[in-house]
This record gives C-alpha cells, structure tokens and sequence, in this order.
C-alpha cells in the first residue's frame, strides 16, 4: 500500500534455522520426524531465531510431512535423500485405501 513503516518486514522461513548452530547442536541426536511429534523439541526450534533476531511472529516447527504419517503412511527422512515413503500411492485405487 505504500504506508510507511518503522520496520521492514523480513520473512524467515523455517528452514533459514538450519544455519544457526544452536540449531545443528540441538537436533544432531534426534529423529527428523521426533522433533516434530515433542512439543518441547517443537517450541526449542521455534524459539531458537527468537533469541537471535528481533522478530515479530513465529511459525510452530513442524513438517507437512506429518500429515501423511497421521494417516498411517510410513514416511522416513534419509540423510541425503530427503522424505522416502515405504510404500508411496501411486494409483487412485492405493489412496482410496488410505483411512
């Protein structure tokens, strides 16, 4: 809208975290997956930006990829692969299965 503002509004995106050491220190003996099921670990990860940097709001760590494991998909995260599924869907058949 072009109004002025005291501050210039930044975007950091969670996964910007994994830079900071507090970060590598904190999750180097836990599970992708548990980091996200621990609401301890959880609030940790998403606090950790806070005491760097003067922000103004924060999103709950987490991955999208809980969604599927909720729905009893067997996902893993593979160092140097990413998100692999045991059993991925890959017919219309195979999700309507899916409860």
């Amino acid at each position: 809208k072009g109004e002025e503002v005291d501050r210039i509004p930044i975007w950091v995106m969670r996964q910007t975290g994994r830079y900071l050491p507090e970060y590598r220190e904190f999750t180097k003996d836990k599970e992708f997956f548990s980091r996200c099921r621990s609401p301890e670990v959880a609030c940790e990860l998403t606090l950790q930006p806070f005491r760097r940097f003067d922000l103004d709001a924060g999103i709950i760590f987490s991955d999208i990829l809980v969604v599927p494991q909720a729905l009893g998909l067997q996902v893993s995260m593979v160092r140097g692969m990413g998100p692999v599924f045991a059993r991925p869907l890959r017919t219309k058949e195979q999700w309507l299965k899916v409860e």
